[in-house]
């Protein structure tokens, strides 16, 4: 049975450890362990490293402590909750708007994030496939796909995006496997699938980050990752670390607002947001580090973009003892940490049906699964047979990308920023400061540091990741 707009959640998190690790699972993806090691490889490692630390806990820990507040204080939907904390605080309900925005760039991003998780289950079918063969043949600890040129290891990509069927396939399957598990509820599927799927994840990246140490060159990652080279921290690199802090941690799509509506008990949340933030940055730096020894071990280049996961290390673990099986337990890692943050970015827009429209979990899933899956269609399509589609060519910093990169540029560089400035100023200035206070059981000296960072340094600093993205010639 339908529900009436505008109710009330009556799902809820089973414990605090339950939301902690949905909503770690959440902010761990694709970022973390693709994006996070490229854009430390192309802006020169330690100094972009730590200025990145830097911005996760002045500027991320806040706003994601901003989004739990207003899910457990409003207790529905993103636009909802946002609506019940304004209502409450005497400001005006517009502010919900934010709300919207975040649910409507989560579900765009769910589109293309489906495809390129589908890329990433192609290579867990090749690596397994490879890995089979290796058990038959009697030598399972030998390299990854032996016997194959670099060039045809690295050719499979191109050979993937070639084929509509195949990337279509793929695409299939990931948003159907998202789509079960956010129609089965919040205990019933999102919660079951965090508990079993973190610690597995986690269990993953320590396993391979120890064998890069081992069998890799830890020393000079290591060097590369947190040795500080402050020439090498341009303005640019600056702001791509900025905008890595919010793109990491999943802010701006009103998920951690959508997962802080299902909290029940009202304790601690000052204490969530930091284990969320750190745990967030520990497995990127935990990435980097697992990453780079192999890289750097036989000789490629750590700044090779986003090509370094598809194509680098398929032949790095060619070169490796047991590289056939670390290969495949790799993208099986990245599969993991794809479905708990697609299931987050599903869920957002999901809820918005459930507590705006008054419509069952099931039909509410359904049409935005859906939804999102036609459009990720058109996103797969622009890399074979519309490859000459651009969407928003006249806009000149979206003129020569193609549909995928388009969606992914527009919510990042436009969406994410304005529903994380919104987020920011709303906190800083609308909310009201006891219902703040009491609900986050922040101290009167952590709150004060929260009310400054929230009100002036996160509004400036999302600005300037707007501005800049919006007209990147201001940074010369």
């Amino acid at each position: 049975m339908a529900v009436a707009p505008g109710t009330t959640s009556k799902e809820g998190w089973s414990s605090r450890s339950a939301f902690i690790l949905a909503a770690i699972g959440a902010a761990v993806g694709l970022g973390n362990i693709w994006r996070f090691p490229t854009l430390a490889g192309e802006n020169g490692g330690g100094a972009f490293v730590l200025f990145y630390i830097g911005c996760v806990f002045l500027l991320g820990l806040p706003l994601v402590l901003s989004e739990i507040f207003i899910g457990r204080a409003g207790q529905t939907d993103a636009v909802g909750s946002i609506r019940k904390v304004a209502r409450e605080s005497r400001s005006s309900e517009k502010w919900s708007i934010f709300g919207g925005i975040g649910a409507l760039a989560a579900f765009l991003i769910v589109s293309f994030y489906s495809v390129v998780a589908g890329w990433v289950l192609y290579y867990v079918g090749v690596m397994g496939a490879d890995l089979l063969q290796a058990i038959v043949a009697g030598d399972p600890f030998r390299g990854a796909l032996m016997g194959e040129s670099q060039e045809a290891i690295q050719g499979r990509m191109g050979d993937l995006f070639a084929n509509p069927m195949l990337l279509l396939g793929m695409h299939l399957v990931f948003m159907g496997a998202t789509l079960f598990i956010v129609a089965r509820g919040v205990s019933g599927g999102i919660e079951k699938a965090a508990t079993i799927l973190m610690p597995a994840f986690f269990v993953l990246l320590i396993g391979i980050t120890i064998y890069g140490a081992v069998v890799g060159d830890i020393g000079e990652a290591a060097a590369f990752l947190f040795t500080p080279d402050w020439s090498l921290l341009t303005p640019q690199a600056m702001n791509e670390a900025l905008g890595q802090a919010l793109f990491s941690l999943s802010l701006g799509v009103a998920g951690l607002i959508t997962y802080g509506s299902y909290i029940r008990e009202n304790s601690g949340l000052g204490s969530t947001a930091l284990t969320i933030a750190v745990a967030d940055t520990s497995v990127a730096l935990l990435s980097g580090l697992m990453i780079f020894p192999i890289v750097l071990a036989v000789g490629l280049d750590p700044a090779a973009g986003p090509t370094l996961v598809f194509q680098s290390l398929p032949f790095a673990f060619q070169t490796m003892p047991g590289g056939a099986l670390i290969g495949f337990l790799f993208f099986v890692l990245i599969l993991v940490a794809a479905v708990t943050s697609s299931i987050s970015l599903l869920e957002v827009p999901t809820a918005w049906g459930i507590g705006e429209l008054g419509w069952k979990r099931t039909t509410s899933s359904l049409i935005f699964g859906g939804g999102a899956f036609l459009i990720g269609i058109a996103c797969l399509l622009g890399y074979n047979v519309w490859a000459d589609v651009r969407p928003l060519s006249f806009w000149s910093i979206f003129a020569e990308t193609d549909i995928l990169d388009t969606i992914d540029g527009f919510t990042g560089k436009v969406m994410l920023p304005v529903g994380a400035l919104l987020t920011a100023l709303f906190i800083g200035w609308k909310a009201d400061k006891n219902l703040l206070k009491v609900t986050t059981g922040l101290s009167s000296g952590s709150f004060a540091i929260f009310r400054f960072l929230i009100a002036w340094l996160c509004p400036l600093a999302v600005a300037i990741i707007l501005v800049t993205g919006l007209f990147p010639g201001v940074l010369g």
